[in-house]
């Protein structure tokens, strides 16, 4: 069975096609297109994949996107599909609130994140954290539970704001400096460390409630640019929300599969 996993962000889609419903599979094939440019897909590189038989999506780019990219899905006999917060999925109960608001770029890569602890051995707590346009840093207990999260501005959005906020202030290029000493290095430094620091408090509280050392896993696009300055051994994964669309379509579909 083909499966088209398809993750749609605030700033790009990105898609993958697998011969095998298993989270950590070696995609057939895969790749990214900017927002602007998804209604050029069925023409283009979705013109020489072999037509999946089930799809399934995550996306947080809202309806009208949606939409443009189910009508480049019709040159296949293929019914679109999409993940909806639910108050459990594979293993993961949401404590949410009210779980239908969650996020589901979050939910998806917290049951892919879960499932990657889970394959290494025991079950341990859990900080997810995703670095893109916005950084949300999740908490997850040792059986599973979603016990909340955290989301800040990610780089850009803090520079962004600095250079609008502040009169004569623009949006240089900087490095992450211990002690800065430019503006260019004092805004790129400050807005690394606030993420940083806003892991580390997330990283202590769930070890007091749980008594044990999260394990720690960051995704998302912008994370490598916050390996140097993690105050906590973690592991960067960029696939961690198609891991969460296999596990997802491994329990619905695998029977198909």
């Amino acid at each position: 069975m083909t499966f088209l996993a398809i993750d749609i962000g605030n700033t790009r889609l990105k898609w993958a096609q697998y011969g095998t419903l298993r989270p950590g599979a070696v995609p057939l094939a895969q790749g990214a297109e900017f927002l602007e440019n998804i209604d050029k897909l069925s023409d283009g590189p979705w013109s020489a994949l072999e037509p999946p038989q089930r799809m399934l999506g995550c996306v947080v780019a809202g309806d009208a996107i949606k939409r443009r990219v189910e009508e480049q899905m019709e040159l296949w006999d293929v019914v679109p599909q999409w993940v909806v917060s639910s108050p459990e999925e594979a293993g993961v109960v949401n404590g949410y609130d009210h779980p239908l608001r969650l996020g589901t770029d979050r939910w998806v890569a917290m049951i892919g994140a879960r499932q990657r602890v889970l394959a290494r051995g025991p079950a341990r707590p859990l900080v997810l954290v995703m670095v893109g346009t916005a950084v949300t840093v999740e908490a997850i207990d040792t059986g599973g539970r979603f016990l909340g999260g955290l989301i800040l501005p990610g780089h850009g959005i803090m520079l962004r704001a600095l250079e609008s906020g502040t009169a004569g202030l623009h949006v240089p290029t900087g490095e992450v400096r211990v002690f800065p000493t430019n503006t260019s290095d004092a805004l790129t430094s400050g807005g690394t460390y606030a993420i940083a620091g806003a892991v580390e408090r997330m990283f202590q509280h769930l070890a007091q409630h749980c008594a044990a050392e999260p394990a720690c896993i960051m995704t998302g696009g912008a994370g490598w640019k916050m390996a140097p300055s993690m105050t906590r051994p973690f592991e960067l994964v960029d696939s961690l929300i198609f891991d969460g669309l296999l596990e997802i379509a491994a329990r619905r579909f695998g029977a198909a599969a």
